[in-house]
This record gives C-alpha cells, sequence and structure tokens, in this order.
C-alpha cells in the first residue's frame, strides 16, 4: 500500500496536486548523476496543467487512476501502471475519479 500523506504535506504543484519528494540517491548509471524518487498527489478531480520534462523518468501508479496526454497522445494510468518519459516529452494529467492518486516518479538526473 502506498505512503498515506496529510493534505498539507509537500509542495502544492497546482490546485489539488501536491509534490512529496521521498528519497534522493547518487546513480551508477551512465550519463545520470542523481536518481531521486518523488510522489505527486492528485486529489479528486485534479488537474496538473502541461508541463515539458527536463530530465527522463519512470513514473508507477501507486494508488487510484490519472488521464494523461503526453505529446499528444492521451492514455489511462491505473494502479499498478508504469510508463516512461524523455527529456523533452510534454505531458498534462487529470485526476477525474472520487479517490486520491499517487504517482510516483523516479527521476534520472543527468551528470
Amino acid at each position: 500500500m502506498a505512503q498515506a500523506y496529510g493534505p498539507d504535506e509537500g509542495k502544492e504543484i497546482a490546485p489539488g496536486v501536491r509534490m512529496i519528494e521521498v528519497s534522493q540517491r547518487e546513480a551508477i548509471i551512465p550519463g545520470y548523476k542523481t536518481v531521486k524518487m518523488l510522489d505527486f498527489v492528485f486529489q479528486p478531480e485534479s488537474h496538473a496543467p502541461q508541463e515539458t520534462m527536463e530530465s527522463d523518468m519512470v513514473c508507477l501508479m501507486t494508488e487510484g487512476e490519472v488521464r494523461v496526454v503526453q505529446n499528444g497522445q492521451e492514455f489511462r494510468a491505473k494502479k499498478g501502471d508504469v510508463y516512461t518519459c524523455a527529456t523533452g516529452t510534454t505531458e498534462e494529467d487529470w485526476n477525474e475519479g472520487n479517490v486520491a492518486a499517487v504517482m510516483r516518479v523516479i527521476l534520472l538526473l543527468p551528470a
């Protein structure tokens, strides 16, 4: 089960969407200096506006579901789904459900 977060934990990045820094460590993968783990908590009916990714990353839905538009392609990321973003990818997310959704993001930060 995903970590339960309080309503004020982390930093609000959009109304109803909070970013919680979970962990950070030096990476041993060539081309990357740091790996950083974040949880994004989407309250019901919340929306994260389009953003351009500044690094490569792996995303895992640990709770709930979000509608994702990535580089103009739409899909639903449900609990247990994993997907990736490359540097320069655009993404916009919506939690259209009635329960909170948690997206765990593993950032691969370049050297």
